[in-house]
C-alpha cells in the first residue's frame, strides 16, 4: 500500500506544501524574467539565464526538479509543464525556445521530453514527443465533427447534447471552421 511520502513523490509533506504555495504565487506575480523564474528556482525548476515566464504558467508540481529550461527560453501565457504521466519522467526547454500560449508539454515516465533550441511552439499545441531545434509547429485546423441540433447551452443534459449530434451533408463541409 501507498505510503503518504511516495504518494508525494518522496518528498516531506511540509515541502510538498512549500513548492505548492511558492508555485500558487509565481503563477499570478508580476515578474516574468525576475520574480517568477527565481520563486521557480526555489522550487527545484532548473532555470537558465533571462528565462521569460508568462501569467498563470504551470510548472509541474510534484516534480519540479525534473523540469529544465535554458537560457532565452520563453513560456507564454498559461503553459502548462509537466514532468510525469504514471510516473517522473523529464523535460528540457532548450536555449531560445518558444512555448506557445495555452500549450501541454507532458513528458512520460521514465522519458526525457526535449525541445530543441529555438523551436517555436503555437499556441494550444499538446506536446509529448521530442522537438527538433528550430522548428516551428502550428496547431491543428479545428475540423467540423457533425451538426448540432440540441445547442449544447440550452442545456443542461450533456448526453441530449451528444444524441442530439449528426452526421454531417457534403453541404456542412464546404465552409472552413
Amino acid at each position: 500500500m501507498p505510503t503518504l511520502k511516495s504518494k508525494l513523490g518522496g518528498k516531506s509533506l511540509i515541502r510538498n506544501v512549500f513548492n505548492r504555495l511558492l508555485h500558487m504565487i509565481a503563477r499570478s506575480v508580476p515578474g516574468a524574467r525576475g520574480l517568477r523564474p527565481f520563486l521557480h528556482r526555489l522550487r527545484g525548476v532548473k532555470i537558465g539565464k533571462d528565462v521569460f515566464i508568462g501569467d498563470q504558467v504551470y510548472l509541474e508540481n510534484l516534480f519540479p526538479e525534473f523540469i529544465e529550461i535554458q537560457d532565452h527560453a520563453q513560456l507564454s501565457v498559461r503553459a502548462t509543464v509537466l514532468a510525469h504521466n504514471r510516473g517522473a519522467g523529464k523535460v528540457v526547454i532548450g536555449k531560445k525556445a518558444y512555448v506557445g500560449p495555452h500549450c501541454v508539454v507532458i513528458a512520460a515516465k521514465g522519458r526525457t521530453l526535449t525541445i530543441g533550441e529555438g523551436a517555436t511552439i503555437g499556441a494550444s499545441c499538446v506536446i509529448t514527443t521530442n522537438v527538433p531545434p528550430y522548428i516551428f509547429l502550428s496547431p491543428a485546423k479545428p475540423n467540423i465533427a457533425g451538426r448540432v441540433t440540441v445547442p449544447l447551452a440550452a442545456t443542461e443534459d450533456y448526453w441530449e447534447f451528444v444524441k442530439g449530434l449528426k452526421p454531417l451533408s457534403p453541404k456542412d463541409s464546404e465552409g472552413d471552421a
